[in-house]
Order: structure tokens, then sequence, then C-alpha cells
């Protein structure tokens, strides 16, 4: 064959192959379109479940934008990754809709109708250092029916919940009716009278906050039957609820419904004369408590201990003595004792709490039949321990507390999620068919079986006989949230109302309020959005770098730390050479001395030496890294897919032959 021949073949095989190559990308876009490996170590680029049935359940068509400065964030790589990923999971929501989420990503340019726009949605242009033009990086949506739902700003320290964020927008746009929130209250929330100044007592400030938010409808302290359209049932400060209505609310949690509850083993709040009770003395605080729920539910309450914290105590003022003095009872419980993987408590300041009490789940035996959790969500400090409530009865001087304060070493658990499946604290049937008044002293502990009940209330038709209804188990996992304060709701605690022209502004000095909106907003959610929890950061260091670097510096500061002795070492010789001279007032140097001063020369830019290596030699690890990571990605990943389809396309060929 002649050179030109080959030539034609080598040329025509080139045009050949890279035809096929294209071919090749072609039908693979085809054929895998849509289909991708998400290998980041939280799935970061995998929405949850619940996310995906939100989005699946979607009937009516929601518009989403997208506001991000583009070139105004030109200068902050930080806020572009961040904008990048959030970007990204949008285009994942209105992929996984079946076209119900309509997307647009708008750079609101200065004095553009974009940027008033999105000012009136609501976002917030933020000014940064580098840029002198404001920053837009948010979101609005909107519904068919002209509901409008923002993120004002998307804050990066918070990514670990930007799926929750993104869904909880799109649920409520969805589904824009207001939740129904019963509410089963010992105390007066709503506003009530006082009889001691004859004045009507206005609403609590956290409960105006939940009725602009939901349908808060209260239920009272006696009912038989919860109504159909309540899906969450708000308890605070339950006291001697009757059997009937227990079981109630036994029901509705076994149904699938969600509760919040507040009990306390001293609510100051609900607070009340007792006889006999020192001239002067503030009233008693009442406990409240659900024992006959609690104890067949598998949760631990005691009303009768309180839980002290020496080092989150807060100093109150006691009106004795003229001088505030820190109550081991009333906690400032910071954000470093609160649950940072739980959207209701991830994103609050302080907590303020008067004798709150413990939660745990109580000990069955080490047996996990339940298969119950509890979360916690609020704890004390390791320097906590339990006290007496009686302890917090009539104490003009709260610093007392501190002569018999014994310290447990681990933190107690003052407010927790409780989850998983639960039996009924009514094992037997409701009340009536059964249970008795003394069932609180411990028969809903008992382990009743369900074939010998079924056997027990069958009728002449062969149907269980008026409990037919009867849930002995939870038919789906619990969600509650319980609490073991109820001063923590009322005002004094966490706001300050004051009159402004007429209008009461409310400046909130704790998070209180927070707290309670957040776990109401998130209980009162679907499941699908209760299911949808934290994921991990999209900001993954370089931790090999990091650890490079630090070794580096580590032997920087230590080179640093020796030429300083050197330096120290020369001065004092430096000073012992002249003071041993005779001429002491002479100016000029003598030969010790100035080849003491050459030496320390020549052992300074030998040291300065050693530093710059260090510093060298670090930029060449980080260089080579950063070599080895390209030839891997470059090179090595390539070469492996490359084997791996060759071994299958073999195998498939040998199959076939076969």
């Amino acid at each position: 064959m002649s050179t030109r021949s080959q030539q034609r073949l080598g040329a025509s095989s080139l045009v050949l192959i890279a035809a096929a190559f294209v071919a090749a990308v072609i039908v693979s876009n085809q054929l895998f379109k849509g289909l991708r490996i998400d290998l980041t170590e939280n799935r970061l680029y995998t929405l949850s479940d619940g996310t995906k049935r939100i989005l699946r359940g979607i009937d009516e068509p929601i518009n989403l934008y997208f506001y991000f400065s583009n070139q105004a964030t030109e200068g902050t790589p930080t806020i572009r990754d961040y904008a990048g990923r959030v970007r990204e999971m949008l285009e994942e929501f209105a992929d996984n809709s079946r076209g119900k989420l309509r997307l647009s990503v708008i750079d609101p340019l200065p004095f553009s109708e974009d940027e008033d726009r999105a000012a009136q949605f609501g976002l917030q242009g933020v000014q940064f250092g580098v840029t002198p033009d404001p920053v837009y990086f948010g979101l609005a949506g909107t519904n068919s029916i002209g509901d409008e739902e923002t993120i004002p700003f998307f804050q990066p320290d918070q990514q670990a919940f930007l799926e929750y964020d993104l869904a909880k927008l799109v649920s409520t746009l969805a589904s824009p009716e207001r939740k129904v929130v019963g509410l089963v209250s010992g105390v007066s929330m709503s506003g009530g009278f006082d009889p001691q100044t004859q004045r009507a007592t206005p609403p609590w400030v956290v409960y105006q906050q939940a009725r602009q938010l939901f349908e808060v409808r209260d239920l009272g302290t006696s009912f038989d039957t919860v109504p159909d359209d309540v899906g969450l049932l708000w308890i605070v400060q339950p006291k001697n609820l009757s059997d009937a209505t227990q079981y109630a609310i036994d029901q509705f949690v076994m149904g699938g419904g969600r509760a919040l509850i507040f009990v306390d083993p001293v609510a100051a709040v609900d607070a009340e004369a007792t006889p006999g009770m020192p001239q002067g003395m503030p009233p008693m605080g009442q406990a409240s408590n659900l024992p006959l729920l609690f104890e067949g539910w598998g949760i631990d309450f005691s009303a009768e201990q309180v839980v002290a914290d020496a080092q989150l105590a807060l100093a109150i003022n006691t009106g004795f003595g003229g001088r505030p003095a820190r109550h081991y009872g009333y906690l400032g419980v910071t954000s470093d004792r609160m649950s940072a993987d739980d959207i209701v408590t991830a994103e609050l300041g302080t907590l303020n709490h008067a004798m709150a009490g413990r939660l745990r789940l109580a000990d069955d035996g080490g047996s996990d039949d339940r298969a119950l959790g509890l979360e916690p969500l609020l704890s004390s400090s390791p320097v906590s321990g339990l006290m007496p409530a009686s302890r917090f009865a009539f104490l003009p001087d709260p610093s007392v507390l501190q002569d018999d304060f014994v310290s447990g070493g681990t933190p107690l658990t003052i407010a927790a999620r409780i989850g998983g499946t639960m039996p009924s604290a009514f094992p037997n049937g409701p009340p009536s068919s059964g249970i008795d008044a003394d069932a609180g002293d411990g028969n809903a502990g008992e382990d009743t079986d369900a074939v010998e009940l079924a056997d027990e209330t069958d009728d002449a038709d062969g149907q269980p006989s008026g409990a037919a209804e009867h849930l002995v188990e939870s038919v789906e996992p619990v969600n509650l949230i319980v609490v073991a304060d109820v001063d923590m709701l009322s005002d004094p605690m966490w706001v300050q109302v004051q009159s402004f022209f007429g209008q009461q502004i409310a400046n909130a000095f704790a998070g209180n309020g927070a707290f309670v909106i957040n776990a109401l907003e998130n209980l009162a959610g679907s499941s699908d959005l209760i299911a949808v929890r934290s994921r991990g950061n999209f900001s993954r260091p370089f931790t090999r770098v990091d650890a490079l670097r630090a070794d580096a510096e580590a032997r920087f500061r230590e080179t640093e730390q020796r030429l300083q002795q050197e330096l120290s070492d020369t001065e004092r010789r430096l000073g012992e050479l002249q003071a041993s001279r005779d001429d002491t007032g002479s100016l000029l140097m003598t030969d010790e001395q100035q080849a003491e001063i050459d030496r320390f020369i020549d052992q300074r830019a030998s040291i300065r030496k050693e530093l710059r290596a260090v510093q060298r030699g670090l930029d060449e690890d980080i260089e080579n890294l950063g070599t080895w990571l390209k030839l891997i990605n470059i090179g090595l990943v390539p070469l492996l897919l490359t084997l791996v389809t060759l071994f299958a396309f073999w195998r498939r060929q040998r199959e076939d032959r076969q």
C-alpha cells in the first residue's frame, strides 16, 4: 500500500471515529436524558421523598421568581457559589413538579423595573463593601389566586435548611387555606379579667401571633372528640383533664394528629394564692401534667422536679434587697444548648424559661417494642440538676438555691420532639368500656392483648361493640413536641409591649415567640413537609489543603519563635558584655560585642531562609496535590469509565455468542 493510500485511510478513520463519537454523544443524551448519579456525601442534589410528594401534589401552577444580582456579585465568590446551589435546587424542584412550577431567574439591575418588582415583593437589597449597588438574593412565589410568599434573602449560614425553606414556600402556595389549630389551655391566653385590678387582661403576644398565621380554635378543657378539621392540638397547662378528654387527645394522636404540648412543674403564670401564705409573698405557681397519657405513651415527666442550672441561671430582680440575684430556676437557654439539626430551633437565639421540668423516655426495661424516639430540642448545661418543686415556693431570696444545689454533670432535656410508633394510653378502649377514674394510677401502662380485647367487646354480629374506631397503636409515626415549661409563653419572659400612638408595639428580647411559631408551623404542615429535614452544607472545605496549611503554619511559628528567642539571647548577651566592661560609659563596641552581633545577623539570615523554605514548601505541597487531583479527574476517572464500558461491552458480546 502506498504512502498516500495510508494517509487517506488514516484520515478516513479519524473522520469515522469523530462521527461515531458525535453519534454516541447524541444517542447517550437521548437514552440517558434526566439520568444522574448523586455522589455527594450528604446527597445534596437528591430531593427528599417528602419534597417530591409535595411537588407531585401541586394542582395549580405556581410561579417562582429567583432574584439574584449576578453582575453586582462578581467580587463575592462565596455568594455566587451559594446562588448556583440555590438555582440548581430550584431547577430540580421545577423538573419534579410535572410542569406546575414555573421558574424565572432575574438579575435586578439598579434602577430597573426588575429591581422595583423585587422591592414590591419585599425582597431585601443588601449592601456589600465590594460593590456600590445593592445585592438581591431572594425568592418570590405566587399562585393562581394571587397569594405571595417570599424568602427575602438566602442566608449562606442556613444552607442546611435550603430544601426545607423552598419546600415550605411551595407547600404554602399549593395549599393556601389557613390551618386549624385546636387550643386546649388551662390558662387564659386569649385575655380575660383580673379580679385584683378589676381590668381586662390583653391576650398573650404569642397567642396573637399564632392567630395571624392560623385559625386558632379554643376547644376548652372538656371535650369528647377533636373536630375533624383540626390538624394540630396546642395543649398548654393541662390540669386535671377528664379521662374522656384525655382519651380524645390520645385517639387524635393515634390517628396521625400532631400536638404541641406545654406542661410545667411550677407555672408562675398560673399562680394561685395558698391559704396561710405569709403576707407579701407571691402566689404559688401551679403544676400541670398529663400523667395518664405520658405514662401510656412512654414519656417520663415529673411535676415534682425542677431543672436548676448554675451556668444558664438568669439574674432577676426579686424586690428584696434592691439587687438582682441569680435564680437557678430562671434559665437563659443559649443556642449552643439547642438542636442545630431541627428547623424549630436551628435559627434561634436565647430562650428564657422559669422553673422548667425534665423530659425523657420512660424506662421500659430495655425493650424496644415501642420504637419511640426522643430528640432533644432544648437542654440545660452540664452544670445542672433536679431540685424539688416545693423548693421554689415562697422564695424571697433565690440565692439560697445555691446552698443545696448539686450538679448532675449531664444536660437535662427541657423540650423534645417525640417520634416513632406509639401505643395508645387506653389499651382497653375508651373509658366507658372498662377504664375507671383510677386508670391514671398505672392501668394505662399494662400491655393488653388486642385479641383478648376484641373477644371481650364483640357484639352479636362479631364486631366490637362501641369501640370499632378505637386505635390501640398509632397508624403512622407520631410527631409531638413536648415542652416542660409553660412560663416561657408568657409576655414577661420574652417580650416587652409598649404603646406607640395608640398602637401596641411588641419588642422581643428573647426567641420564645419564634420557637412557638416555628413549632406550630412545622407541626401544622403536611407530613411531607415535616419529612424534609436538614441537609448537609454545600460548601465543602479543602480538608487536605487546610491540613497542609495548618502544618506549615505550625512549623512557621516554631521557626519564628526560635528567631525571637535568638534575638532575646543576643540582647541578653550584649547586655552582659556591656555590664562587664570597665569603661561602661563608652559607646564603642568591643570585639566580643561586634562578634555577637555578627553571629546573630548570620543566624537571623539562616532562620529567615528556613521561613521562606517552609512557605515555599507549602506552596509546592498544594501544587503537587492539585496536580495529582487533575491527573485523577482528567486521566484516571475517564480511563476507569472506559475500562468499565469495554468490560460491559465484552461481557455482552460474550453472552450473545453463547
